[in-house]
């Protein structure tokens, strides 16, 4: 009982969200730094907050919907990839048994597994197509079956996501009639809220995350000053 005693202290911790926090990752990312370019660069063209606002909502609404919409053919394409490939290895198997069986030796050996030793393993996946199909699938083509709810779930995800992250420089021009003023508190919103959620991807995803978070607020920050400039720059 020794080996259960020492799976008991150890617990390993592992994020088995990472679809979903890529999809998070993608839509906030964009969303607080393609609508702060643009009200900083309209604001660099001396236009009135309302005229940002209404320009900012608008790219809010077609940002999230075409980010969701690419996220949805995204993960359909992967979807669809994994069926043609499932299809022609359940061909493969009807049509030449004796291949994918050595093919799964193969396999096998590669792990350091003797010929004795996985020869009843072969046997067993050849008595069982299921199995089979399953074992060159994950082991010869490293696919995994995807979830169908996938490619909505991956659409809502990036689309809300673009949503909350866009509205983040937005807000001030909501509530400050003259858009210099706003774009100062723009500036200040955006990069507090970049570097929360640099700090949070890289939490998430393992990276360091205070390197993560100045990486991400740099990110924004150039995005902006370069809209802001070209705009200063058109309308000199």
């Amino acid at each position: 009982m020794a080996h259960e005693s020492l799976l008991d202290q150890h617990k390993e911790k592992h994020f088995t969200a990472g679809e979903i926090v890529r999809d998070i990752i993608i839509g906030v990312s964009d969303g607080l730094t393609v609508p702060f370019a643009l009200a900083a660069g309209l604001s660099g063209a001396n236009v009135s907050s309302s005229i940002i606002l209404t320009a900012g909502i608008a790219e809010v609404a077609a940002g999230a919907i075409s980010m969701g919409l690419g996220g949805y053919l995204a993960a359909k394409s992967e979807a669809d990839h994994y069926m043609r490939e499932l299809k022609r290895e359940e061909e493969e198997i009807i049509a030449v048994p004796d291949t994918e069986a050595a093919e799964i030796a193969e396999i096998l050996s590669e792990y350091g597994i003797q010929p004795h030793e996985y020869a009843p393993v072969v046997n067993a996946l050849r008595k069982n197509p299921q199995a089979w199909l399953d074992f060159m699938m994950k082991f010869e083509l490293g696919l995994e079956k995807p979830d169908p709810r996938r490619a909505l779930q991956s659409a809502f995800t990036i689309a809300i996501a673009y949503i909350l992250g866009g509205f983040v420089p937005l807000i001030p021009y909501m509530l400050i009639p003259i858009a210099r003023k706003a774009l100062v508190a723009s500036v200040l919103a955006t990069i507090l809220a970049l570097l929360i959620f640099g700090y949070a991807k890289g939490h998430f995803t393992g990276n360091r995350p205070f390197r993560s978070a100045f990486q991400t607020a740099l990110i924004g920050a150039v995005a902006s000053a370069a809209a802001f400039g070209l705009a200063k720059a058109v309308k000199g």
